[in-house]
């Protein structure tokens, strides 16, 4: 059984190509995506912004000047997970085409990988790293996507 998801779907101002992120990213599609990740009962905001407000927020939280594809904002794990994700548009779909993944597929990967961030999954040595990927790519084939690795 799936848990329970308080979804708010945010989308900032000055996206360019907006109306191709909304119509990739429906509600229902990331209510899914996200379920699939969680543990337990959560309230997640995804909040997709421009490259400005990606490089702010990660100057300001990470000390790293530059916009990213994904932050995780965790704010509680028991007994509910609460978290902000945002994702910068312009990266994901630079990404997206680099990588030649669908915008859909690489939306999916990445907030998969945002759920598991807010829940304390992490990434930082090999074995970790190597443990997370093998779980995105099971959730990730639960869900009709490729291996994003």
């Amino acid at each position: 059984m799936l848990n329970e998801l308080t979804l708010s779907l945010q989308f900032g101002k000055s996206i360019d190509d907006v109306a191709l992120h909304r119509a990739t990213l429906g509600r229902s599609k990331v209510t899914r995506w996200l379920r699939h990740a969680l543990q337990s009962n959560a309230e997640i905001t995804v909040r997709i912004v421009n490259a400005e407000e990606g490089q702010t927020l990660n100057r300001d939280y990470r000390q790293k000047d530059y916009a990213t594809n994904v932050l995780t904002f965790d704010y509680t794990q028991e007994p509910l997970v609460t978290a902000d994700l945002v994702l910068c548009a312009p990266v994901v779909a630079a990404e997206a085409k680099e990588q030649g993944k669908t915008l859909e597929a690489h939306y999916a990967h990445l907030l998969v990988h945002g759920a598991l961030h807010a829940q304390g999954w992490d990434h930082d040595e090999d074995e970790d790293a190597q443990v997370m990927e093998l779980r995105e790519t099971d959730i990730l084939h639960r869900l009709g996507f490729d291996s994003p690795y």
